[in-house]
């Protein structure tokens, strides 16, 4: 579960960055936010209500590979922007372990409270990644 709000988080994170797609002339980092960017924009497009939140396992899944390499290709500097990020991660991921196992209003509710908490921190991360992409 753990694995999933991560994943979940750094797609969020990196849609909200609201990057344009980096030159070629920047350093790798900027390719990942673009990858993960795009993950999250499939994961932010899934149709719960619909397909339930079984299909976003694989995305969520290669969030996490994109969000490592994303980490891997930032530079240290950033390292508070990414503990905050996976902080509120790791909150999502059990708001929505809570509300698999019960899925009334109150705890998708808290799916929502928590995915602002990424969205914030994601922000953040973006605000510190802006002289670079």
């Amino acid at each position: 579960m753990r694995r999933m709000s991560t994943w979940m988080a750094v797609l969020t994170a990196a849609t909200i960055l609201g990057v344009a797609g980096c030159g070629t002339d920047q350093p790798p980092v900027c390719d990942s936010l673009a990858a993960a960017q795009a993950t999250m924009n499939h994961i932010r497009n899934a149709n719960v209500a619909e397909n339930g939140l079984a299909p976003l396992e694989a995305q969520l899944q290669q969030l996490n590979v994109d969000v490592s390499r994303l980490r891997a290709d930032a530079a240290t500097h950033l390292a508070p922007e990414f503990a905050a990020v996976k902080a509120a991660a790791d909150q999502l991921s059990a708001s929505l372990a809570a509300a698999r196992e019960v899925p009334d209003a109150a705890h998708l509710s808290a799916v929502r409270t928590t995915l602002g908490a990424v969205q914030v921190s994601l922000r953040s991360l973006g605000d510190a990644m802006s002289d670079t992409c």
